[in-house]
């Protein structure tokens, strides 16, 4: 446990060290949040309904913007083959990089989710079901990010590849995700959908450590 706590630290060092992840991450979610109303204008029902859809893309595309980081500089300074080699299970260690990850990327986004969310106008009763669908969906993000990462390790300029394998794997969390603050906006119970995305999250982290440590196996041979 220790051995991975630390992996953790370490990862988070490193991301906020070089002023990655989260503020690149937290700088392109507010960019495309505040640029939505002059795209479709400022009408404030207008930008209502779409709020939770918007919100939701937009955290997704955050997540997915530092994902190509995630194992490629360990790969390139030969940390990766360490970490193979370690006493600590190499499933374990890439859960605790996409525990990393989400800490650096995600935890800033729920943080000015709710300001951004002002902006577009979101329902006041949406409020809740907005940050408790980012809290439980976004680990899946990296998780399932974690597998394609794994995937594209070691492939020059994967950001590409890495974007097509993994996107159609989060359409599912974008659905439950923005679905939940959209039924919240309009007085629905939002119970459903936020255990739908709940039980999302939880099949990622249940597969994703074991897909992505046998991609890394296959990709150092």
């Amino acid at each position: 446990m220790s051995v991975f706590l630390a992996l953790i630290r370490r990862d988070v060092t490193l991301a906020l060290r070089i002023g990655g992840g989260g503020l690149l991450g937290a700088t392109f979610f507010l960019i495309v949040v505040l640029l939505m109303p002059l795209g479709v204008g400022p009408d404030p029902a207008g930008l209502a309904r779409i709020a939770p859809g918007v919100l939701w893309a937009a955290a997704l595309l955050a997540c997915l913007l530092s994902l190509d980081r995630l194992l490629q500089a360990d790969h390139e300074d030969g940390s990766l083959d360490q970490l193979a080699l370690a006493p600590l299970p190499l499933e374990a260690a890439v859960l605790a990089k996409a525990t990393a990850h989400w800490l650096t990327t995600a935890t800033p986004l729920i943080a000015v989710a709710p300001a951004l969310a002002l902006t577009l106008n979101l329902p006041a009763p949406a409020y809740g079901a907005l940050i408790a669908g980012l809290v439980i969906g976004t680990p899946a993000l990296s998780l399932i990010g974690a597998v394609g990462a794994a995937l594209t390790v070691g492939v020059r300029r994967g950001g590409l590849l890495l974007s097509v394998l993994v996107l159609p794997l989060y359409v599912p969390t974008l659905i439950f995700g923005a679905r939940a603050a959209d039924q919240a906006a309009h007085g629905l119970p939002a119970g459903p959908s936020l255990l739908f995305l709940g039980a999302v999250t939880l099949l990622a982290l249940a597969i994703s450590p074991f897909a992505a440590a046998a991609a890394i196996r296959v990709n150092l041979r």
